[in-house]
């Protein structure tokens, strides 16, 4: 004799709770509906129950075995693992189950914020009980971001807080309590690791958090950066990587400031000379020194720079205001050499600026980089896209006396209506630098693409 009754929670992320707090912040989680399934009519017509309770009309007929959790099944998710699931929903085989255990199992899995939506049936027979958990997992979900946590590997990092957090997998949904069960399980982390420090956290667009990101820091101890290490790397680029990286000892260890040097002077290293797929990894710190209120932390980066390829040509398309030849002139970066994105970067630069000479004030520069991984060359092709003729409009002098104004105004020979140069200016300032001595001079050039004009102030200020 068996007993089956089946009963939905259904989760709805759209309701706000605003009754519910999970963490230090102070967030909300999401309202939670609860609706019953009336399929089977002679057992539902009797329900008196809130929240998708149901009443056991026979159990007492039922040997105490028929309340072992014998199996759980899970579908409908295409994120988590099964028994991932039903440790989430805190199921055990062979535990003693009844309604209200499975009904607190759909609940957290519901205030998790994982899934859209959350039902559930069982059947209670005299060999056991068995459980069908239907879920469907939210669409977005964000990436988990820990800026100086430094006591552990991220690989460690990762397999421990999904010990203690199933559903945790390295992302987390923008609502529900599973963020605040990452971070209980972080600080638990720390106090094993005698580590007197708080965890905080932001959501995604949460003051100055990351759009797409949740970002887990650690405040208290200060975390101090002692050496760099660069593992991969060649010798040549290896001395050039040291010297880069010795602005980063003696400086907190914070990722996002460590990221945007790897971005603006690491990765360029690579580039100058030819490795252009180079990949650095992530930091990876590992304390050196630590006491109750400072650690300090020596970081290495991993560092991949793959093949080295040299220039095979350089083709250019799309100009008509200067020919081939004209053009190619400012390109240092010959056939044959290593190819040095950054030396083209430069290049590429000074185009812009030569068309400038000429009132091309919109030019655009595009480039496509074409590998040959069989013989480690790579051909660019450069297209450009002129735009238009601007003419000179208005130009304005400000921070001198009025004579001395008056005087570089009709000094100024590029005159309203002339193709405007932008190289002009520079020739202009110098010449004022022989008159009037050594002033700071800043130039603004205010574009107008609707007249094609430019105005330009040149503004003099006393050198402190």
């Amino acid at each position: 004799m068996f007993l089956c009754v089946p009963c939905r929670w259904n989760f709805s992320p759209q309701s706000a709770d605003t009754s519910n707090t999970a963490h230090r912040f102070g967030l909300k989680s999401s309202f939670v509906k609860f609706s019953t399934l009336l399929t089977i009519a002679a057992v539902c017509s009797s329900l008196a129950f809130a929240h998708g309770q149901t009443r056991k009309s026979s159990s007492k007929d039922l040997p105490p075995s028929a309340y072992k959790l014998r199996s759980v099944q899970v579908t409908g998710t295409t994120r988590y693992k099964p028994e991932d699931v039903a440790r989430a929903a805190g199921l055990q085989l062979g535990q003693t189950v009844h309604d209200e255990d499975l009904k607190n199992a759909v609940r957290l899995l519901g205030e998790s914020g994982a899934f859209s939506a959350v039902s559930y049936d069982f059947q209670f027979d005299p060999e056991g009980t068995k459980v069908e958990l239907r879920l469907q997992d939210v669409e977005k979900f964000f990436p988990a971001h820990f800026d100086n946590v430094v006591w552990f590997s991220d690989r460690e990092l990762t397999e421990k807080l999904h010990a203690s957090v199933p559903l945790f997998d390295g992302q987390l949904p923008l609502n529900g309590e599973l963020a605040g069960e990452v971070s209980e399980a972080l600080q638990v982390l720390l106090i094993q690791k005698k580590v007197p420090g708080q965890v905080d956290y932001l959501r995604p667009g949460q003051n100055d958090s990351p759009a797409e990101t949740f970002v887990f820091s650690v405040s208290g101890p200060n975390i101090t950066i002692r050496n760099v290490e660069f593992s991969g790397a060649g010798p040549e680029e290896l001395s050039l990587l040291t010297k880069a990286a010795k602005r980063l000892q003696d400086t907190e260890y914070m990722r996002p400031a460590i990221r945007t040097l790897e971005d603006k002077a690491f990765l360029p290293i690579f580039r100058e000379h030819g490795y252009l797929k180079a990949v650095l990894g992530d930091p990876e710190p590992k304390v050196a020194q630590s006491d109750e209120h400072d650690t300090l932390v020596d970081v290495t980066f991993p560092v991949e720079p793959g093949r080295q390829y040299n220039l095979a040509s350089i083709e250019i398309s799309g100009n008509k205001a200067f020919s081939q030849e004209g053009l190619r002139e400012v390109f240092h970066l010959q056939p044959g050499q290593i190819a040095n994105e950054i030396e083209l970067e430069k290049d590429l630069d000074a185009a812009r600026k030569l068309y400038g000479t000429r009132g091309y004030m919109g030019t655009s520069i595009k480039t496509e980089a074409r590998t040959d991984d069989t013989k480690s060359t790579v051909s660019y092709v450069v297209n450009i896209n002129e735009g238009d003729v601007y003419k000179m409009g208005e130009v304005e002098i400000r921070g001198l006396d009025s004579k001395t104004t008056a005087r570089l105004q009709n000094e100024w020979t590029l005159r309203g209506g002339d193709v405007y140069d932008a190289s002009y200016v520079g020739r202009f300032v110098q010449q004022a630098y022989k008159e009037i001595g050594d002033w700071h001079v800043s130039v603004r050039e205010s574009i107008d693409p609707h007249d094609k004009t430019v105005d330009v102030t040149v503004r003099f200020d006393p050198n402190s």
